[in-house]
């Protein structure tokens, strides 16, 4: 049976979590927003010296144009994957599932095992877990993170592991850019190097640097993180509690396949949707 979303509670849609009139998913938590918020700043911070320091005074158009095409398109890709893996739904377990009516229409017969969840009353998919941020069952829940004010789960671990491919790709290419820039300054002499004087414009190219390595050994790191999970079909809170492998694991092809979709262009974007053929008992999504 293919996995679709369908309406529970008499067809009425679960609003808890869920903003712009349901369409998308947004998680109230104020410490994630904040981080959230603070990881665009970042972006437009690493947006400016790059546009305005580097690239817009530089005196090779050729070298400015292709690199501004690529900065600008990794930018963009990265910021697109964030918006999508904050607002998109991680695969929460409908909340007050877990009634007698619902039990009885999911098929359960009496004497038969299944695992409740006491914080939110629900039903329990297998290899869900509740997360106290979201305050709710997500299935494949692979951990919660403050910077994208989400958990990653099942339905956005591809914009999630896009997201950090975009950031690490951004990063070294300002390294790229920073390192370049300081040959051509000190070359020159600092004369015509940017519209901003040497302190400053050492400050800036520093402090980018400086962003640019921190973040693209982080996002390195969860980008290795997330495809070693991927390739091993075990999530990152089944690895930190040890949790022995209760369902069939999938090969590595078809692991990468239920998160990404068969290959395609259509895996390096955020604005895709990678098409699930989960035997997940359809009460277990929620619109």
């Amino acid at each position: 049976m293919h996995s679709q979303y369908i309406a529970v509670h008499g067809g009425s849609r679960d609003m808890h979590n869920r903003c712009c009139g349901g369409r998308a998913w947004c998680v109230k938590d104020i410490c994630g927003i904040v981080c959230a918020v603070f990881t665009w700043l970042l972006i437009l911070f690493a947006e400016f010296v790059v546009m305005r320091v580097i690239l817009l005074p530089s005196p090779y158009p050729v070298y400015s144009t292709i690199n501004i095409i690529i900065f600008q398109l990794l930018a963009f890709l990265a910021f697109a994957s964030h918006i999508r893996t904050m607002m998109s739904d991680p695969g929460a377990v409908p909340r007050g599932n877990a009634t007698k009516e619902m039990i009885e229409q999911m098929g359960y017969r009496e004497g038969e095992m299944f695992f409740k969840c006491p914080k939110c009353c629900s039903i329990k998919p297998e290899r869900a877990h509740h997360c106290s941020v979201c305050q709710r069952c997500i299935r494949k829940m692979d951990h919660h993170c403050p910077w994208v004010n989400n958990c990653v789960g099942e339905n956005n671990q591809k914009y999630f592991v896009l997201f950090t491919f975009y950031i690490a790709a951004i990063s070294i290419h300002a390294m790229f850019l920073v390192v370049t820039e300081f040959a051509q300054c000190v070359q020159t002499e600092w004369r015509q190097c940017s519209p901003y004087s040497p302190p400053a414009t050492i400050f800036l190219l520093l402090f980018l640097s400086f962003e640019a390595l921190l973040f693209a050994i982080f996002t390195l790191i969860m980008l290795a993180t997330q495809l070693t999970a991927i390739f091993n079909d075990q999530t990152g809170i089944e690895q930190l509690k040890k949790e022995e492998a209760r369902w069939a694991k999938k090969s590595r092809l078809k692991s990468i396949h239920s998160v990404f979709g068969r290959f395609s262009l259509a895996w390096f974007s955020p604005f895709t949707k990678p098409t699930w053929q989960t035997k997940f008992n359809s009460h277990f999504y929620s619109v």
